[in-house]
């Protein structure tokens, strides 16, 4: 990771809290957004020193809207807009609105609960809380739908390469791109299936996650579609999460990119197919609830925001 960077290159810790925030309308919310920022660098800093084995951060990232309404840098990052619903013959990318996105993550519970707490009394005088996932290490990093999640993350250097923006957009050079969505599963549908079917819609072995071969392996197979190049390549930090009375299962697909055109051609691969109508069979089992865009700044982005 870049030493100016927010931590988005580490790999997937066992505990993470994923808020979204949207302003209130109507009110003043520099002031609140600058006194944010201070605390978000406090938070980084105080954890590196406090709890240094445990891998805690917190990243930010900002929404369009929110970068417009608090005057942030202009021109802003290319590629940060309102993200638009992507709808397939069948299955619909929705939007949703998000102003700011928080991804709290370390080893112990309680430093996650802390960092929460301290955002939300910030926050809470001029912003609504429009989600908060506790998402948790699930076995051997697996999906509640029993797989492996993110065999096909970039590592090493490449996840810096493929997680940043570089030279394209010199102004937000080691910034990222942030793209999450809120799945839910169908258990029921899903357990109705034989681990062969299953296999099938995933493109792995369930038991030992290994790829189908190429010849063997359906075209709109979740492998198939999901994965664009191995030059188009993002940093996935994905968390199951779940709630037995509500019977919410999902998924928090949370993307770290260098540019979103490559989290988009994704996106166009699963629901609306390729070919076109060759859309990802997982989509018949999970279902995207949210939806939305974000620009992660570098600390000296965020220093400067904070009138320090």
């Amino acid at each position: 990771m870049k030493p100016d960077s927010q931590n988005v290159t580490d790999y997937t810790n066992d505990n993470t809290i994923f808020m979204v925030w949207n302003f209130k309308d109507n009110l003043e919310v520099s002031a609140v957004f600058s006194k944010l920022c201070k605390l978000l660098i406090n938070l980084n800093n105080s954890a590196n020193v406090r709890f240094p084995v445990s891998r805690a951060s917190c990243v930010m990232g900002i929404g369009y809207e929110a970068w417009l309404r608090l005057q942030l840098l202009v021109p802003m990052p290319k590629e940060l807009v309102n993200f638009e619903p992507i709808a397939g013959g069948k299955h619909t990318a929705v939007s949703s609105k998000g102003d700011l996105h928080f991804h709290i993550r370390a080893d112990t519970t309680s430093i996650c609960y802390d960092m929460a707490s301290a955002i939300t009394d910030v926050l809470s005088p001029v912003a609504v809380s429009a989600e908060e996932i506790h998402g948790f290490r699930y076995w051997d990093s697996r999906s509640i739908l029993g797989f492996v999640d993110g065999t096909e993350n970039p590592q090493g250097q490449d996840r810096e390469l493929f997680s940043m923006v570089g030279k394209e957009d010199p102004d937000y050079k080691g910034g990222s791109y942030l793209f999450v969505q809120k799945y839910i599963h169908n258990l029921t549908g899903w357990k109705e299936l034989s681990t062969e079917q299953q296999e099938k819609v995933i493109g792995r072995s369930k038991s030992n996650d290994i790829e189908m071969a190429d010849d063997v392996k359906p075209s709109n197979s979740h492998i198939a579609l999901a994965n664009v190049g191995d030059e188009l390549k993002i940093v996935r930090d994905n968390m199951p999460f779940g709630n037995m009375s509500t019977n919410e299962m999902g998924t928090y697909f949370i993307a770290y990119a260098s540019t979103f055109t490559t989290v988009k051609k994704m996106l166009n691969n699963m629901f609306v197919g390729s070919p076109v109508g060759n859309y990802d069979r997982i989509l018949d089992f999970s279902t995207a609830k949210t939806g939305s865009l974000f620009f992660v700044p570098t600390f000296n982005m965020i220093d400067d925001f904070s009138g320090e």
